[in-house]
């Protein structure tokens, strides 16, 4: 089979863990016989509307296309919103020379239903969503934009255009989809596709960023948090946890990311004289990978107010790497129960700070156990979620149809 992959973001430049995972899946669907293009934004400076490369093996088509990151929110809704128009100006000639069977598109964003809509209509190509965080819910819910608002009424348009467009809607847990389905109960083609990673851990013989040595961190078990430094994720949470480790001259908190709390966390940082936190600006995949091969225990945390219950992609990096994994989310989350039923670490409700402060001093103190529940935490992502399982479900869901 033709399949498409449509991230709003790729390698190499990309950062986010979902282009990583869309490189995996790429490489899983080629290795079961099919035809790959991954179609993503490029740069609105590129000499041509579309730039046909290859990355690692896998054929890329880079739309020209605004900048999203890095740019005031207004610049950015703009931009995204003209996301499926740049598209399918750049790719139209190619796509009627060569249609696809099944385009799996990420959201957020929300601004490809339009394109998804004309390759399900023209083509009969097999629309898959994989649906993530629930934008614009998760702002609604911050109180960031009003649902009444201008603003919420135009993402709410999109959102439900991404919907509509699709012929099955994936969402990354039960919980997800019981929240999902509270607010869109319109909505019946909905599963479960867990979030997915390859499972070859990573092993460098020489570093080229050497976060032990660059911080005087040789002695120090290290509590990594890397990705996002966002409102969603309440980094403050963390904060607090390494301002009661103080106390512990042994514990290190180390914060790899980008994000519209990056400056907050640094303010933060300062304000709490928290010696014990090195903030640095994210890095790429490989100097990623590298990072998590010298780390102790994995973070993670989301806001109390989130409604939906995301699996943050991070924990497949950690569970990769046969890392502990320690953090605090929503109410409700399942996430919850995996971590914890599995022994692959400690998770908590976020303002469960005693609790949070207890676990992470069982890890920082007890070798043995950072061991078995680094093992324990390979194994769940083994049985659980594993690109060739994600690969097959999307596959699958499509010849159910037909």
């Amino acid at each position: 089979m033709r399949i498409a992959l449509l991230p709003d973001d790729y390698l190499p430049s990309s950062t986010l863990v979902h282009a990583k995972m869309f490189h995996e899946l790429a490489h899983e669907f080629m290795k079961q016989g099919h035809d790959v293009v991954v179609i993503t934004p490029g740069l609105p400076s590129q000499s041509q509307k579309l730039i046909i490369e290859t990355v690692d093996g896998v054929v890329v088509w880079r739309f020209r296309a605004g900048l999203r990151r890095g740019v005031g929110k207004l610049k950015r809704a703009l931009n995204e919103s003209l996301l499926s128009l740049n598209a399918w100006s750049a790719i139209r000639k190619e796509v009627e020379q060569a249609p696809f069977d099944i385009c799996v598109n990420y959201s957020p964003t929300i601004f490809f239903g339009n394109l998804t809509n004309k390759l399900r209509r023209k083509y009969n190509t097999y629309i898959y969503l994989v649906l993530r965080d629930l934008f614009p819910q998760w702002v609604i819910d911050e109180g960031m934009i009003s649902e009444s608002s201008l603003i919420g009424r135009y993402f709410r348009y999109f959102e439900h255009l991404n919907y509509k467009a699709s012929n099955k809607i994936g969402l990354m847990s039960k919980a997800n989809i019981d929240c999902f389905s509270s607010i869109n109960p319109q909505y019946k083609n909905t599963e479960i596709l867990l979030n997915w990673a390859c499972l070859v851990p990573s092993q460098f013989n020489s570093y080229s960023i050497d976060v032990r040595e660059d911080h005087n961190l040789t002695d120090k078990v290290i509590f990594f948090y890397g990705g996002n430094i966002g409102h969603a994720q309440d980094m403050a949470n963390l904060l607090r946890l390494a301002d009661r480790l103080k106390c512990r001259p042994e514990a290190h908190f180390l914060f790899v990311g980008q994000g519209d709390e990056f400056e907050l966390i640094n303010q933060m940082k300062a304000e709490l004289d928290l010696q014990n936190v090195t903030i640095l600006p994210s890095v790429n995949q490989s100097q990623y990978k590298e990072i998590l091969t010298q780390v102790d225990i994995g973070l993670f945390t989301l806001a109390k107010t989130h409604k939906a219950h995301n699996f943050p992609g991070k924990l497949l990096g950690y569970m990769v790497q046969s890392l502990p994994i320690l953090g605090s989310v929503n109410p409700g989350n399942d996430l919850i129960e995996y971590v914890n039923d599995s022994h692959s670490g400690y998770a908590y409700e976020n303002g469960e700070d005693e609790s949070l402060l207890k676990g992470a001093i069982k890890l920082l103190e007890e070798v043995e156990l950072r061991k078995q529940m680094g093992s324990n935490s390979f194994e769940l992502l083994k049985q659980n979620f594993s690109v060739e399982q994600a690969a097959r479900k999307i596959i699958s869901a499509m010849e159910g149809q037909h």
